[in-house]
């Protein structure tokens, strides 16, 4: 307990009144401090609970079931041989050459023909690119892995159909029909069956919209801070500007959906649902976040560094880009940190300007049409199937670690340029 701060005379420690009005503030300063501590104890149990609560989900996520049974492509009478498999339209061969129908009957050799009939229609794409990576199985028997439909796969936990439950039992206690960890989820695209979607597609859609957003927020958010706190003069325009900013904001997200909506989608109309328009218009929603931490951290750098720079003959851009920023950054950054959080996770305004779309394959690039992370877990949530549920989980494990990292690459930066004096 601390002391009190100036002495206490020895009629005043006799005094009971004295005595009551510091026993109070003591009592004071205790239950505040429990306060604090069960504030920071309540935070702490809420996030526990939280990941705690997705990663037990998103175990389920990240597997899916498959069937195992041998492949006999020596015997199975393919009408190509492994030269073909060098060609691009290799894939398109072996599903001309048969292989379908080749896994469908080894599949009902080794487990049965229901067995074989809840293959999934996506199987022999993966054991295709098994045969074009190694042109020399086709000479061989080979052990497969493939996945199988939603209903044999909510069977094996204990759901779904009921004619399909026995079979699943006794599919997996001879160890055919296994639940194995899935690492095409964060290589393949969306899918209309929970067992072949991935992240991927969404992923790549993500982090090429948060590169348009940070290309163009970050350095229109740091000049324009710049150039309000160090050259613009003090008028009732400037305080009308800096009202603006602030209230943009605190403008809801929806409203800068809308903006590119109206638009940016009026400009570039061939553009639906690209990552360029995305990041535009998430771009808005950064930069007034960008803009005040900005100007809070440059007046933060004493008058004195502005000062002993134009004392040794320093022009004023040289003081504000040499000294100033450089001792503004890591402020700035924090604040880019904040915003671009935010921006990550927003899912409103990309469903504005249509990243909603069913895209199965990866963006090419800016203005290929893609979806996002938010989006996807948002378009996965309202499905109704169980493996979609599991799924989201798993994306929202994805979109959490890849929050993680963009603000751990921030923080190292932000950390590098801090200067203390």
């Amino acid at each position: 307990m601390s002391e009190p701060s100036t002495p206490i005379s020895a009629s005043q420690a006799k005094d009971p009144r004295f005595a009551a009005r510091l026993k109070k503030r003591y009592t004071s300063e205790r239950r505040f401090r429990l306060l604090g501590l069960g504030a920071v104890v309540f935070s702490a149990l809420v996030l526990a609970f939280l990941i705690v609560t997705m990663t037990s989900n998103a175990i389920g996520g990240f597997k899916r079931a498959e069937l195992r049974f041998p492949v006999d492509f020596a015997g199975a009478a393919l009408t190509l041989d492994a030269g073909q498999l060098a060609a691009p339209d290799a894939r398109d061969k072996l599903k001309t050459a048969g292989l379908a129908d080749v896994i469908v009957i080894a599949g009902t050799k080794s487990a049965g023909a229901l067995a074989a009939s809840e293959i999934s229609d996506s199987a022999w794409g993966e054991v295709a690119d098994r045969l074009i990576g190694d042109p020399d199985l086709l000479k061989s028997s080979l052990e497969v892995s493939v996945p199988v439909t939603n209903d044999l796969a909510a069977a094996l936990r204990g759901e779904g159909p009921e004619k399909l439950r026995p079979l699943a039992a006794s599919l997996a206690r001879e160890g055919k029909l296994v639940s194995r960890f899935d690492p095409g989820f964060l290589s393949r695209s969306d899918a209309t069956d929970p067992q072949a979607v991935g992240i991927w597609g969404a992923l790549k859609g993500s982090i090429l919209t948060m590169a348009v957003t940070l290309l163009l927020a970050f350095p229109i958010g740091v000049l324009s801070a710049l150039y309000l706190e160090e050259y613009a003069p003090r008028s009732r325009w400037t305080d009308l500007i800096e009202v603006s900013i602030n209230n943009l904001a605190a403008v809801p997200s929806i409203i800068f959906g809308l903006l590119g909506l109206s638009v940016f989608l009026w400009i570039f109309p061939n553009y639906r649902s690209a990552p360029l328009i995305g990041g535009m218009t998430l771009a808005l929603m950064t930069m007034p976040v960008i803009v005040i931490s900005g100007r809070n951290a440059i007046k933060s750098v004493p008058p004195s560094i502005r000062d002993g720079a134009l004392a040794v003959g320093a022009s004023r851009v040289q003081t504000v880009f040499h000294h100033v920023l450089p001792l503004a950054m890591p402020g700035i950054l924090t604040g880019t940190i904040i915003g671009m959080a935010r921006a990550l996770g927003e899912t409103a305004p990309l469903l504005m300007i249509g990243m909603r779309a069913f895209v199965a394959t990866p963006p090419d690039g800016f203005t290929s049409p893609s979806s996002a992370l938010p989006v996807q877990i948002f378009l996965w949530s309202d499905e109704v199937s169980r493996g979609f549920v599991e799924r989201t989980s798993a994306a929202i494990i994805v979109l959490l670690a890849f929050l993680l990292a963009l603000n751990g690459l921030a923080i190292y930066l932000r950390n590098k340029f801090e200067t203390r004096w």
